[in-house]
């Protein structure tokens, strides 16, 4: 029987996976997170799907009980600018398209659509909501939207039925910190000393590791969770690493943390933004109190010097005393992230660039598979074998979004725009996007295997970059519309609604925090 984890790094990765094995197991298995006070968190995942609440109903946790303690906002989706034409933008929302006659709103759009307004506002209630700078909960905490706030307890993401309205953005570093102490509270064992060697058994296997002040630790399972290191994974099992950077070449980015004392009276935006720049993107990440910015950015095309020049005059030109945080970034996955009796999970697994802000995301789901396919003392290969095909086919398929953001983004301005139109394409998106020059894409037509993304996300992300289809579906023209106007019309008054009942997200976060 597997009886101990030893978790090797902290950081978000480390300690969400520490306190999901605590509420998956209890007592029953013994969990030490081993992490130095000397090595920094990357701390790039300050923005979430919103499948991450699942992560804490099964810790059991309400959001006013963490939210307050880690700067937290909401996020309702992703603003694109600059991405089609400079001055357009778009939002990529939590939301899913309504139905009518059996067809989605978005393909109802393009027969009867009002064309003066953009898709995302004619299919979508949500980019109304973000530009009022709506909260999602009314004053009293209720949901906007009835029937999704029910708690999800001990459930999954690939058993997620509904789509909940928002994620959050929060600070990496504050949800560790509050995941530390929520886990030590629980018996997670907590060692604070450098890790100076890995041993491995005459199987190749890794007994313990050896730590520069207290000695060995010994476990039956060991997690890394050492960043784009890789300790246990890379650099002592030997794993191979498979680099996307052929078709994602975004390997740097450079952050600052932008204070906003003004907050109350300028507002706070229930939203992620991206906007594309001449080698890359910039995030803006708004946090209570303050904003996280970031330019993205392929060292081919732009220097660290020139990317900083360009961030802290886009966010917070004057604020030469604000500090910048340069980051490397590790593109791709290993072959295999479970590896003998070692898991990787987080950046030391795998990464893409936070363009959909997938990094706790693929944490979420590497922990969630581990539980799934925890072993016992025959360590069934099988058990492996299926978690690591899991893990590539989410990977596998986030990229082959990321890459569609690229190839099918408008721009050609600059040379990093100009290369992106000539890269490689991942198996099966070449023929993805001739389909979507057909039609809309559904259900069958994107990538196969569970990847966090559903089809409105494909529809929402071509037809914002400019790619429509020829036309409507020929079968509507045999279809009366009047119930297809009607729903059009319901977004356009059940947006309004809303945007006058709803609180802004500052005044509701103001009340909770």
């Amino acid at each position: 029987m597997i009886k101990s984890v030893v978790i090797v790094g902290g950081g978000t990765a480390g300690w969400m996976s520490a306190t999901y094995l605590k509420a998956a197991f209890g007592d029953r298995i013994a969990v030490t997170v081993v992490e130095s006070d000397r090595v920094s968190s990357i701390g790039v995942g300050e923005a979430t799907f919103s499948t991450v609440r699942h992560f804490f109903d099964y810790l059991g946790l309400d959001e006013t009980e963490w939210l307050p303690h880690v700067a937290g906002s909401y996020k309702m989706g992703i603003r694109f600018e600059n991405w089609r034409r400079a001055g357009e933008h778009f939002y990529h929302p939590f939301e899913r398209l309504r139905t009518s006659d059996g067809f989605s709103l978005a393909d109802w759009w393009l027969k009867e659509g009002d064309r003066s307004k953009p898709f995302d506002h004619g299919v979508y209630l949500t980019p109304h909501l973000c530009e009022a700078q709506r909260s999602p909960r009314m004053l009293d905490g209720s949901l906007f939207a009835g029937g999704l706030d029910d708690s999800l307890g001990r459930s999954t993401l690939q058993e997620q039925r509904t789509q909940f309205p928002y994620a959050y953005h929060f600070d990496a570093g504050l949800l560790a910190k509050f995941l530390t102490t929520y886990g030590t509270d629980r018996g997670v064992r907590h060692v604070v000393d450098d890790v100076v060697d890995v041993a491995r058994d005459e199987r190749g296997w890794i007994s313990h590791v050896t730590t520069r002040e207290q000695g060995d630790l010994a476990g039956d399972l060991f997690i890394d969770c050492t960043g784009f290191r890789g300790l246990l994974i890379n650099k002592t099992l030997e794993e191979k690493f498979l680099s996307f950077e052929d078709m994602l070449p975004n390997n740097r980015a450079v952050a600052l943390r932008v204070p906003k004392p003004n907050q109350a009276t300028e507002g706070m935006n229930p939203y992620t933004t991206a906007t594309a720049m001449d080698a890359g993107w910039i995030w803006t990440i708004p946090l209570f109190g303050r904003n996280g910015h970031g330019y993205v950015y392929s060292d081919q095309f732009c220097s660290p010097e020139e990317a900083e020049r360009t961030l802290r005059e886009f966010a917070a030109p004057g604020q030469e005393d604000l500090e910048a945080n340069h980051i490397r970034m590790r593109i791709g996955r290993n072959e295999r992230s479970w590896v003998n009796n070692c898991v990787a999970i987080g950046l030391s697994s795998a990464f893409v660039e936070p363009l959909e802000s997938t990094g706790i995301f693929f944490i979420q789901h590497g922990i969630e598979q581990l539980v799934k396919n925890f072993p016992d003392e025959n360590w069934d290969p099988q058990l492996r074998n299926d978690y690591n095909g899991r893990v590539a086919e989410v990977l596998d398929g986030v990229k082959e979004l990321l890459v569609l953001h690229y190839v099918a983004a408008a721009r050609e301005d600059t040379p990093y725009w100009k290369e992106a139109k000539v890269r490689a394409l991942p198996d099966g998106l070449a023929e993805r996007l001739e389909l979507a020059a057909s039609h809309l894409l559904d259900d069958r037509s994107i990538y196969q295997p569970y990847h966090g993304f559903e089809q409105y996300s494909w529809i929402t992300m071509l037809m914002g970059l400019g790619h429509e289809p020829a036309g409507p579906r020929p079968a509507l023209s045999h279809i009366d519309p009047r119930a297809a106007r009607a729903e059009l019309a319901a977004v356009q008054s059940d947006a309004k609604r809303l945007v006058d009942a709803l609180p802004s997200c500052y005044e509701y976060l103001a009340s909770i925090h």
